[in-house]
């Protein structure tokens, strides 16, 4: 463990939630915003207007996770503030300004990917979002209502959208808010600069003409507005078999076993030597369920599903809790044959079924999690594995993947129908499409290929990087990890995400590549967070000092 700080836990249920009211009226969801000021996940600062730290979203993450999983009746979700004339005032800026800078930059990243859990929520399951701004909404609260299918802000004089971190605290909008802006909102890239140069904002009729909200309410018709709003989308039709008369799965506690060695569940563990983590994931333990009621049944426990909340888990518990792992090992133990008929029973009933395909979703967005850890991930495939089909992307979505040929343990890999689009990167294309960009014909013959590949033909036809024989296995493995831990870890951060995701960039890429990058390089300059920087001195009487040089 690094410092002294106890370590965060990301396993929350509603009853703890402390700064979310989640409601339920039949096809109507609300989600309030009601930030108890002294109940930080930290000490030292407090949460005024509605400003949130790590514990907030770790809160709003559950929710939407339950959401989807334990409400299948649910049309449209309205997030709002409890806080009269107030939406939310952002990220905190003293809890930002107290923060070592690995925790900034974690923060965000968390912060983003839940944002695009809400989006995906909308674009997958049909159930829309509305932002409803009953008052002043700034940085990453209009980021998190950007994250919104819609925003309605409340027209009463005073109420204003803004992005004020370039001006305030010499920092950027972090949690994906100029990216939103101009693709997903596409506000005019002249209109987006004053926007985020001006601290005070955009109010009413000229944030609805800007494209900032979508709706400017009168303060006298802004609660029955919001309320039809949300009815209009109360009857709409929902995807994949959604029904009000389903019952929800109700998401239990993992239960797992965390020490200063490792993190343990039934399906997933991390075990810590010096700074390597070997991740284990483990294959079923018998045959798919017999249909799709029967997934139901068995709820939490279903077995993708509970995969994936797993190494979600310890992907979250390395990324926070233990900042010296610098390489991460996957392994993996299992009948190969089992996981690969749970990845057809999961191809059979995703597009009819709600759960089982939230389960697949799920899946999705945790191999994401996977793409966006910023440590070196080498996979090793050795006899008694089950890297196949589905779990065969984990190996897709490391750096670097060695292969064991050994003839007295033969080892095979094999793909199934999930690694041809159901799993795809925040580039927008799956793995394969990544691995063999610009090589269509390569790219054809792996997904034309019946049966398996041994560990010669995996790697000649570039499915892994390195197939070594029995006599070389331990030493070039060996010998590459340690090489590893010898480069700076810097350097590694940089080159494993810009090598990660070739081809397209999209929202998700701009936001984990480009932003993040050069909010990661800001965090760490002066202007920012030196002694006379922006973010160290704001809140107090003092102007900050810049060096004034751009580079």
């Amino acid at each position: 463990m690094t410092a002294t700080l106890a370590p965060v836990r990301f396993e929350i249920s509603p009853e703890q939630y402390r700064h979310w009211q989640l409601e339920f009226d039949g096809p109507i969801a609300r989600l309030r915003m009601n930030i108890q000021e002294d109940e930080g996940l930290r000490d030292g600062y407090v949460l005024k207007l509605n400003s949130y730290d790590l514990g907030v979203d770790i809160e709003l993450a559950d929710a939407t996770r339950r959401l989807r999983f334990e409400h299948p009746e649910v049309r449209v979700l309205v997030i709002d503030s409890a806080i009269d004339r107030v939406f939310c005032s952002g990220a905190n800026i003293h809890m930002l300004g107290a923060s070592t800078h690995a925790f900034k930059v974690n923060f965000c990243k968390f912060t983003n990917e839940t944002r695009l859990y809400l989006e995906d929520m909308s674009a997958e399951c049909g159930i829309h979002t509305l932002a409803a701004l009953n008052g002043t909404c700034a940085g990453g609260g209009y980021e998190l209502a950007m994250a919104c299918d819609e925003i309605a802000l409340v027209d009463d004089g005073n109420s204003a959208v803004s992005l004020p971190e370039v001006p305030l605290l010499g920092v950027l909008p972090g949690t994906g808010g100029l990216t939103r802006l101009v693709d997903k909102r596409k506000v005019r890239r002249d209109l987006a600069d004053v926007f985020s140069t001006v601290a005070e904002g955009i109010k009413g009729r000229r944030a609805e003409k800007w494209g900032l909200v979508d709706k400017s309410v009168p303060s006298s018709r802004f609660k029955q507005w919001v309320d039809d709003r949300a009815a209009s989308f109360g009857d709409a039709d929902a995807p994949r078999g959604r029904s009000a008369d389903d019952a929800g799965v109700v998401l239990e506690p993992l239960g797992g076993e965390y020490t200063e060695s490792g993190v343990t569940h039934r399906y997933v563990s991390a075990t810590i030597d010096g700074r390597t983590a070997t991740i284990t994931v483990r294959g079923p333990d018998g045959t798919p369920p017999a249909d799709a009621a029967a997934a139901r049944a068995q709820g939490g426990d279903f077995w993708p599903l509970r995969l994936a909340r797993e190494l979600d888990d310890v992907l979250l518990d390395l990324r926070f809790n233990r900042l010296d792992i610098g390489t991460l090992i996957l392994e993996s133990k299992g009948d190969a044959d089992q996981v690969l008929a749970y990845d057809a029973f999961l191809a059979e009933h995703a597009e009819s079924d709600w759960f089982v395909f939230e389960a697949l979703a799920y899946w999705k967005r945790v191999l994401k999690r996977v793409d966006l850890t910023a440590r070196s991930v080498f996979a090793l495939i050795e006899p008694g594995h089950c890297f196949v089909g589905s779990l065969f992307e984990l190996t897709l979505a490391a750096d670097r993947s060695y292969m064991l040929d050994d003839p007295e343990q033969p080892t095979e890999v094999r793909l199934s129908a999930l690694n041809r689009g159901a799993l795809p990167m925040p580039n927008g294309l799956t793995r394969l499409e990544t691995r063999f960009l610009g090589d269509a014909e390569a790219l054809e013959a792996v997904l034309a290929h019946e049966g398996a590949w041994d560990a010669v033909a995996a790697q000649d036809a570039g499915l892994v990087t390195l197939s070594p024989d029995d006599i070389d296995w331990e030493d070039e493995v060996r010998i590459a990890i340690e090489e590893r831990a010898s480069l700076s870890p810097d350097a590694l951060t940089g080159m494993e995400a810009n090598l990660r995701f070739a081809g397209p960039e999209t929202l998700e890429t701009k936001i984990f590549g480009r932003l993040s990058a050069w909010q990661n390089w800001i965090f760490q300059r002066p202007n920012a967070v030196g002694e006379q920087g922006a973010l160290t001195l704001y809140g107090r009487p003092e102007r900050p000092v810049f060096d004034w040089r751009r580079t």
